[in-house]
Formats: C-alpha cells, sequence, structure tokens
C-alpha cells in the first residue's frame, strides 16, 4: 500500500539528514513521491514541458545541471544554451551544458526551496519520469538570475497543486526478436561510418548492448581490468586530455567535454571535483568495463563503457574530437594499454 503524502512527511521529519534518493528507496517509495508531499510547503508541481523548460533556463544565467542514474552523478554549472527542442528529443549544446532530452519520458515536474541552517536558500528545478525516477535536475547558483527564475517557475506551474502524485510501475522491457548472428554483428558492425548508427544497429540486429560487446570479438570490443577505471581517471588527469564523459538514463544524458582535472576517491564513489564539472561515480556498482571501437568515416573511435549488475550502461568516455577528424592519438593509446580483464587476450 502506498505512503499518504502525510506518512511521508513524518517518516521525513526523522531523517531530515539523508539523502533524498536514499531515503526513498529504503522506505520504498519514488523520490517524486517524496518531492510531491512537500507542494505547499516547500514544493510547486511544474508541468514537464521541456520546451518552456529550456527556453525559460537561458535567462537565468549560470545554474548547475544534474543528470544520474543509479551508479553515477554527472554535475556541470554554466548557462543553457543553444536550445533545439523536438516532441521526440530535444537539446542543449553549450559549451559548458551538453544534453540529449527525451520529453516523452518525463511525466512530473517541481520547483523546490530548501532553507538551509543559516538562512540562506537552496532552489532546484527537478523533473521525473512516469514511474517517480529522477530525469534531470536544474540547481540555482549564487550567479543565478532569481527574477527570471521566479518567472520562468510562474510559467511552469502546474493547475492541479496537489501533494499526491500516482507513480507507475516500471515497464517490462519489449521481448527482443532471435538474435542475429556473430557473422551478421560482425557485418554489420565493421559498415558503421558513424558511431550514431550503433543504437540502431543494435536494435536491427535485436542484440542487448552488453551482449552485442561479449559477442562481437576483441578486435571490436575487449574486456578490461575492474582498476582500469580509477587507471583512466587517473592517467585523463595526469595528460590533461580532453575527454568526453556521458552519462544518462532513459530520459535524459548529460555530457561533459574538456579534460579532468581532480580526481578524489572517497569511499567507493570515485569523484571528478573541478570547476565546473563534477562527477561522483559508484565504483563498487561497476561490474564490468569494456573498451570498444566503432568505425567511422573518419576511422574508428575508441570508448570506454561501464555497465552494472543488471547489464545496464553506468558511463561512458570518449576522446574529445571534432567531426571530420580522427581521434586523438594519445585517447587511443591510453584506452589501449588500460589493464585487461583477466580472461581477455586482447593485445
Amino acid at each position: 500500500m502506498r505512503k499518504t503524502p502525510q506518512e511521508i512527511r513524518d517518516l521525513r521529519a526523522k531523517h531530515p539528514e539523508m539523502r533524498e534518493r536514499d531515503f526513498a528507496r529504503i522506505h520504498s517509495i519514488s523520490e517524486a513521491e517524496l518531492v510531491a508531499a512537500e507542494v505547499g510547503r516547500s514544493a510547486v508541481r511544474l508541468r514537464p514541458d521541456v520546451e518552456v523548460l529550456l527556453n525559460g533556463l537561458t535567462a537565468v544565467g549560470e545554474v548547475m545541471a544534474l543528470t544520474r542514474n543509479e551508479s553515477a552523478v554527472h554535475e556541470k554549472i554554466g548557462p543553457y544554451e543553444k536550445i533545439v527542442t523536438g516532441p521526440m528529443a530535444s537539446m542543449v549544446l553549450g559549451e559548458q551544458i551538453d544534453l540529449r532530452i527525451f520529453p516523452k519520458r518525463w511525466a512530473h515536474g517541481y520547483a523546490v526551496e530548501k532553507t538551509n541552517d543559516d538562512g540562506t536558500v537552496r532552489r532546484s528545478l527537478q523533473f521525473f519520469d512516469a514511474q517517480g525516477m529522477a530525469a534531470h535536475k536544474v540547481h540555482a547558483r549564487p550567479a543565478t538570475d532569481l527574477e527570471a527564475w521566479s518567472l520562468l517557475v510562474e510559467n511552469l506551474r502546474h493547475p492541479e497543486q496537489s501533494d499526491r502524485i500516482a507513480v507507475s510501475q516500471p515497464t517490462v522491457a519489449e521481448a527482443l526478436g532471435d538474435p542475429a548472428s556473430l557473422a551478421s554483428l560482425r557485418e554489420h558492425w565493421a559498415a558503421m561510418t558513424d558511431t550514431h548508427q550503433f543504437f540502431p544497429m543494435l536494435r536491427k540486429l535485436n542484440l542487448p548492448r552488453l551482449d552485442a560487446l561479449e559477442m562481437v570479438g576483441e578486435d571490436y570490443a575487449w574486456q578490461l581490468d575492474h582498476a582500469a577505471v580509477k587507471c583512466l581517471f587517473d592517467q585523463s588527469a595526469a595528460g590533461q586530455l580532453p575527454i568526453m564523459v556521458f552519462v544518462g538514463n532513459h530520459a535524459c544524458i548529460q555530457i561533459h567535454a574538456g579534460p579532468i582535472s581532480k580526481v578524489a576517491p572517497m569511499g567507493p564513489w570515485l569523484n571528478v571535483m573541478d570547476e565546473t564539472f563534477h562527477l561522483h561515480l559508484r565504483l563498487d556498482q561497476v561490474v564490468s568495463a569494456w573498451a570498444v571501437r566503432k568505425p567511422t568515416a573518419d576511422g574508428h573511435v575508441t570508448s570506454v563503457e561501464l555497465y552494472d549488475a543488471d547489464r545496464e550502461l553506468i558511463i561512458q568516455f570518449f576522446g574529445q574530437r571534432q567531426e571530420g577528424t580522427d581521434e586523438r592519438a594519445p585517447w587511443r593509446s591510453l584506452v589501449e594499454t588500460l589493464p585487461l580483464h583477466s580472461t581477455s587476450n586482447a593485445a
């Protein structure tokens, strides 16, 4: 039986210091239900209108954009710029904030204001999918234009300000047809001319992503040792290599492009704490790491992909490059010399 908003508030009052996502999981509710319980108090219900949101955010100046999944949190500080909207996909293409958004996956939205002990106010816009899982969040910063922020909240304000929310059960993944043969996978893989062809290829061949990596052969994909993850961070930082870091869920993907500098392990978390980019990765939830080669019209592109216990993609790393140019030799060399999984024979 679902907890009432009052029951959620009472429980939350006993554990105010607990992180929202952890509190929701422990108490068997969704994070959206936790936020919704505060409507009329510290939260305002919003329409999850991606076009209005993105166009309105261009006026608020510097903010922090946050996209996460169960094992990785990706935070970028900067303005929302170069907005492209559409019914199936929307994009933010700014130098700092770079997003790919899938609007049909967005179901619930809230503006949240919380007062700190010192009297300062933390403001955020939080959006969730139909299951109540976080899709994307925007946090105000000291430099944020609060007048433009307030106007955006009013423009998105939902006509029904209820503290109750209806969340749906996770959808069962659509059953795939018979998987393609190894020969067919290798034929299609070799024929790629752009990395964006990879996902459509997998759908056409009825192959889950990790299944394809395990199957294709070590000239295209090889498994790395778990220690390769920290090695990748450390070597990228030491060499100041411009890299791309993709973290997403099924509603939003967030991208960092540029070097990383301050790598800071803390317990199970491996963190990047740079001026405009923060990354938090749960190393203990990384079950497998893979190096992947994909052919393109400009030569092959090399990535590192991390997967969790459910065989879901956690995070991807690429060398930063411009369209029409080959990838950077130092990035390719770094990936090709990362420690191998003990059963891998790749060179």
